[in-house]
């Protein structure tokens, strides 16, 4: 079997590639898996930690090809603020949560969840249900090179 052993992050290769894969982002955190790309490349992902994979990586396999990381739109909730200090204040809430989070373009974005919903619109938040691509922020302990992932250092 083709094996992968190295990520290639975005921006930092040149296109196009020869394939690409359309994950979700609970299928982007990997480590080690088999894999098919859309158009039927089969490979055994070998990654030396697990690492959020995002939207413009891509998976260099060992025959020199590139697959490039698709994210797959997924159920998610849109919260607006009323203004910026608001907003701060959402994050805050969401954050004391735990919960993964992409804030972009004056919003956050996060997992579809009828109980977080009502809670962020109880404190004033505009939410909207979604359909978009999840890449949620690192936490502080995520590593130098990974994009995401959520990890405070003890196992």
């Amino acid at each position: 079997m083709i094996e992968a052993g190295e990520i290639r992050e975005r921006g930092q290769w040149q296109g196009p590639a020869d394939d690409t894969i359309t994950l979700d982002e609970a299928q982007r955190h990997r480590r080690r898996m088999a894999m098919v790309s859309d158009g039927g490349i089969a490979f055994l992902l070998d990654l030396p930690e697990a690492r959020l994979l995002v939207e413009g990586d891509a998976i260099a396999l060992s025959d020199g090809r590139l697959v490039e990381v698709k994210a797959k739109p997924e159920p998610l909730l849109s919260v607006e603020g009323r203004d910026a200090d608001h907003l701060l204040q959402i994050v805050w809430q969401i954050g004391n949560r735990h919960l993964p989070c992409q804030i972009r373009d004056g919003r956050i974005l996060l997992r579809r969840d009828h109980v977080v919903a009502d809670m962020l619109k109880g404190l004033g938040a505009h939410v909207h249900e979604v359909e978009a691509a999840f890449d949620p922020l690192g936490g502080a302990y995520a590593g130098g090179h990974q994009h995401g992932g959520h990890r405070h250092g003890h196992d």
